[in-house]
C-alpha cells in the first residue's frame, strides 16, 4: 500500500505547477496522519521527495506548537512560587 501511496503522489505532481504542489504535500500529509500514518512512516516512503518533506516539517513544527499552547492552557500558576 505504501508503495502505491508514492506512485500515485510521484504521477500525479507531474500534473501539477509547483506553487501547487506545496499546497497539495501538505493535503497528503494531512490525509496519512488522520489515517493513522506515522511521520516515520511517511519518511520512509517518500524519502526522496523534497515536498513531503517540507510538508511533514511544517505538519510537525504546527503540531508541537499545538502542544505547547494546549500545555499553556492548563498551566494556571498555582505551581508558580510567586503565585
Amino acid at each position: 500500500m505504501d508503495a502505491v501511496i508514492s506512485e500515485v503522489w510521484s504521477e500525479l505532481k507531474r500534473y501539477m505547477n509547483s506553487v501547487d504542489r506545496a499546497d497539495a504535500a501538505d493535503t497528503v500529509v494531512s490525509v496519512l496522519i488522520d489515517n493513522d500514518y506515522s511521520a516515520e512512516d511517511i519518511r520512509d516512503v517518500f524519502r526522496g521527495d523534497a515536498d513531503i518533506k517540507r510538508a511533514l516539517a511544517e505538519y510537525l513544527d504546527a503540531d508541537k506548537i499545538d502542544e505547547e499552547e494546549d500545555d499553556d492552557d492548563y498551566l494556571d500558576g498555582t505551581d508558580d512560587p510567586d503565585y
